[in-house]
């Protein structure tokens, strides 16, 4: 049923215009569910990706922030966001370079908060 649940956030994620990769990560970087266009090392994305927001998330409570729930990290062709996603996950994603930053963030943010209700 969780593996349901997970595929089906996978596609929700995939089918928003601009993501080209994505994955549901747990907190402690262990990658729930994943679609990738490219070879990469899975293990090391998913504990870089949870090891990014929880520096941005310390660097947030050092500073005085409320809360830094996302963080994205822009090349020249392509950009990855890392969104917190309820207590226990997170939405790492990788965006073409002409991608609606505020969109696709606000459509990744409207399913990180489906994630916190219903996993």
């Amino acid at each position: 049923m969780l593996k349901d649940k997970i595929a089906v956030i996978i596609e929700k994620i995939r089918a928003i215009d601009g993501v080209t990769a994505c994955a549901l990560v747990s907190r402690d970087g262990i990658i729930a569910g994943k679609y990738f266009d490219r070879e990469l090392n899975e293990p090391w994305f998913g504990a870089l990706a949870a090891t990014i927001l929880a520096s941005a998330e310390s660097a947030g409570n050092v500073t005085g922030m409320k809360s830094l729930a996302t963080v994205t990290i822009r090349a020249a062709d392509s950009s990855i966001l890392v969104m917190g996603a309820g207590e226990h996950f997170l939405i790492a994603a990788l965006l073409k370079g002409n991608a609606k930053q505020d969109e696709v963030g606000s459509s990744i943010n409207a399913i990180a908060a489906e994630i916190g209700r219903v996993i």
